[in-house]
């Protein structure tokens, strides 16, 4: 009666019960901010009812207060190991009663504040974390639009968060082979991927119109210059191949060595020979690759920096040796992909490490990975020019600066409906054109890649060659006409060369195809002759014509098919 009375006096809603076990009940019932609680009590006592009491408040804190006229220490302890946050001796003083209520309420309410701020936080993270995960959805959607889900290309990333410094981009080209870029982005996490976007937008953007890997990385390269801050730039690597030509080209900024793993064994380091991504002024940078001879069973693999720097449980470093080693011991270049993911396991017990980890391998194959038509019907063709002609000439030292290509397919691609034909027109611009500047303009013989030996001195020449192309040019007409459902391109290349024996060269084409010879080079010819619908020489062999027919895919029972 007397605590009643002093607490009310104080200001205080007082709820009053007679034992433990009502107690209880009635703090589940109530939820009172302060309870004070007798130690002796009938049935149950007092310090089983604040063992219960505790449980039921949760996290929420409730200052819990004997009251006793023990005067044991050890039984004053009990009390509070019972879960009590302070006692009460009887009689009661109410000056004393008053400033334990008063400091245990600012407790309670410090907590209560606390509780409320790491609730706000919580929430926060989460709605953060939802809007980061549907951002990587919008992210891997533009970042994953190429090929990597391709047979050929096998990949693995381990990122520190939802989004990754690291990204990996592979497309087929409209002509034929794959190019696939890696970059290692300064950083981690969100601030480390936004520049991915911008990379991703260009890569795909660019390849789908023709652009070859040089123009990519200069692009790529201006695009990070301007909208990075200072101190952020992207490692990266490139790798584009074509099958048809068995070539490889390779460009490395920043990252660890890349490796080609040829099926004869044979390991080639590809060392970074270039600054990254983003560091130099456009025009300081240097965008030219390295050619090597690729034949089918040949493995590329590339990796960012977190896949030599991943330590082990002692601290040690993988390191660049670590990777030679398993490359060392393979028995096949198909193995690398698993090998150096077993070896990381083996190594730290796991495929993460204090950086963000990427591997890639690319397959060297014997055929052009398939391009997906755009399927568009004559009917949902947009509109733009179906007959028209147009003279395209490229001259001096344009030639050995500027290609063509992309512009000249970008002209065709206008063509309501022809758009769908994207791979194959690309193909027969890229033949012609290359043929006229490499065989016609640069005089250079494609029997001189038959041997490791010629395939170097051939790309060596080509490079000196470029530099003396004054007074030579490469033209190109172009026509279409309308032949519904379809219709009619044509081309003609002409090059300003001492002419070429295509009698001759064909003769020797066919050899290799039957049998008695094997080479790249020359395919290219042959690869019109079957594209085409017609195909003649004219001249002393420096301009071919070539007659390209075409029709729209059908449709079929509301579905979509090549004809």
């Amino acid at each position: 009666m007397i605590l009643r009375a002093l607490l009310e006096k104080l200001g205080h809603r007082v709820f009053e019960v007679g034992d433990g076990a009502v107690a209880v009940a009635r703090f589940a019932e109530l939820q009172p901010d302060i309870v004070l609680l007798d130690a002796m009590m009938p049935g149950l006592d007092g310090l089983e009812a604040a063992r219960k009491i505790r449980a039921l408040a949760g996290d929420r804190l409730v200052p819990l207060v004997f009251l006793t006229a023990l005067s044991d220490p050890r039984e004053l302890a009990r009390c509070l190991e019972a879960g009590g946050d302070d006692f009460l001796i009887k009689p009661f003083n109410r000056v004393i009663l008053e400033a334990k209520l008063n400091a245990l309420n600012r407790v309670r309410l410090l907590h209560q504040a606390l509780s409320e701020r790491a609730e706000q936080e919580r929430r926060k993270n989460e709605q953060m974390l939802a809007e980061q995960r549907m951002a990587r959805l919008v992210f891997d959607n533009v970042a994953h639009a190429g090929c990597l889900s391709s047979p050929h290309i096998r990949y693995h990333a381990s990122p520190m968060s939802v989004f990754n410094g690291d990204v990996v981009f592979a497309a087929n080209r409209p002509g034929g082979g794959s190019l696939v870029f890696l970059g290692d982005f300064t950083g981690h996490g969100l601030p480390a991927a936004i520049g991915a976007m911008p990379v991703a937008e260009i890569f795909y953007g660019m390849v789908s119109h023709g652009f070859r890997a040089p123009d990519i990385l200069r692009e790529i390269n201006s695009k990070l210059r301007r909208i990075l801050p200072v101190g952020m730039f992207c490692c990266g690597a490139m790798i584009e191949t074509d099958s048809r030509q068995g070539l490889l080209r390779a460009w490395n900024g920043g990252l660890p060595d890349a490796w080609l793993l040829r099926a004869s064994g044979e390991r080639i380091a590809i060392p970074s020979r270039n600054l990254p991504l983003g560091v130099r002024e456009p025009e300081q940078f240097a965008a030219s690759m390295v050619v090597f001879q690729a034949t089918p069973g040949d493995q590329v693999v590339l990796m960012t920096d977190g896949f030599s720097e991943i330590r082990d449980p002692h601290g040690n470093m993988l390191g660049e040796s670590g990777v030679r080693g398993v490359l060392a011991g393979l028995e096949s270049p198909g193995q690398a992909f698993d090998a150096l993911l077993a070896r990381i396991k083996a190594f730290a017990g796991r495929p993460e490490s204090v950086d963000d980890l990427t591997l890639c391998a690319l397959e060297i194959t014997g055929t052009t990975p398939p391009q997906t038509p755009v399927k568009i019907s004559a009917e949902e063709a947009p509109a733009g020019p179906a007959d028209w002609q147009c003279i395209y000439e490229v001259r001096e030292k344009t030639l050995a600066e500027f290609n063509p290509l992309p512009l000249l397919l970008h002209i065709c691609m206008e063509v309501p409906g022809l758009r769908c034909r994207s791979g194959e027109v690309y193909t027969l611009l890229s033949e012609l054109y290359n043929n006229a500047l490499e065989h016609g303009v640069l005089a250079l013989s494609s029997e001189w890649k038959d041997s490791p030996r010629g395939f170097a001195f051939y790309y060596q020449e080509r490079q000196r060659r470029l530099a003396e192309t004054d007074g030579h040019f490469v033209r190109f007409s172009l026509s279409h006409e309308s032949r519904p459902p379809g219709g009619r391109l044509r081309i003609t290349c002409e090059d300003s060369g001492d002419g070429f024996d295509f009698a001759n060269h064909s003769a020797r084409v066919t050899e290799r195809s039957t049998g008695q010879a094997s080479s790249y080079a020359g395919r290219g010819l042959e690869l019109l002759r079957r594209m085409a619908t017609g195909l003649k020489v004219h001249g002393r062999g420096n301009q071919v014509e070539v007659i390209y027919d075409w029709e729209p895919p059908r449709r079929t029972e509301g579905r979509q098919t090549d004809e």
